[in-house]
């Protein structure tokens, strides 16, 4: 049986002209929907993670990556609360990912921000290289001429990351997530969570093409706060 959906698509994480950023596609009313249509809808659209919104009013919503349903990502959870927020014209106090902790949410400068936990959140393995010329060099798959057991070779769920300036916070980083069906991700939330949990202290981080996320330990232990801008790239209609 085919399944047509009507779906949403935004850029959560852009630069400050609207460009970059990581597509997530939204789909409304989604209440009855199984999740085997929201891991399809993203392989399908090629997308690192699409968002099933079941119930508008109370914020509640599932993630689904190419291969199966997340608990909390980033760039799905603060693009459901702008979303959310564009259709009441006010962001929600608090957004429900099915699998996590709810999660607040608020704007603030232009920005979308949530507070998520840790524990929460996808975990990565991190690579830190010397700068960020190293991190632009990564291909996507590694030469042959590197050992599997190389750092630089690893693919599955890998973070590479260095200073663009420490002093100011800057960050250049990459993820590749081979785990989830997903070659590189433009705009790793999830990432930038543990990252900012293991370095203590607020950053920018420039991702992918040119996304920037920008991300700060919250007050209470085990939380960060994640945010950025969002662009609305229209409706599409798809059949599964």
């Amino acid at each position: 049986m085919t399944t047509t959906l009507e779906v949403q698509v935004v850029r959560v994480f852009t630069d400050a002209e609207g460009w970059h950023g990581n597509e997530l596609a939204v789909v409304f009313g989604a209440a009855r929907l199984p999740g085997e249509l929201g891991v399809r809808l993203t392989a399908l659209l090629g997308f690192s993670e699409s968002v099933f919104v079941d119930d508008e009013a109370s914020a509640a919503f599932r993630i689904f990556t190419p291969t199966a349903e997340v608990k909390l990502a980033g760039h799905p959870t603060v693009g459901t609360a702008w979303v959310l927020g564009q259709r009441a014209g006010k962001v929600p106090e608090t957004v429900r990912p099915r699998l996590a902790s709810p999660v607040p949410a608020w704007s603030a400068d232009g920005l979308a921000w949530i507070r998520g936990s840790v524990a929460d959140a996808q975990a990565w393995e991190f690579v830190q290289l010397a700068d960020a010329a190293q991190v632009d060099a990564l291909p996507v798959e590694p030469g042959p001429e590197l050992a599997p057991s190389d750092p630089l070779a690893q693919r599955a769920r890998h973070e590479y990351w260095a200073w663009i300036d420490e002093e100011a916070g800057l960050v250049r980083a990459r993820t590749f997530c081979g785990d989830f069906g997903i070659p590189e991700d433009e705009a790793t939330g999830s990432g930038a969570i543990h990252l900012t949990d293991r370095l203590g202290r607020a950053l920018t981080i420039r991702q992918g093409r040119g996304s920037v996320i920008r991300t700060r330990p919250a007050a209470e232990p085990g939380w960060m706060e994640i945010g950025g801008a969002v662009v609305n790239d229209g409706f599409r209609t798809v059949m599964l």
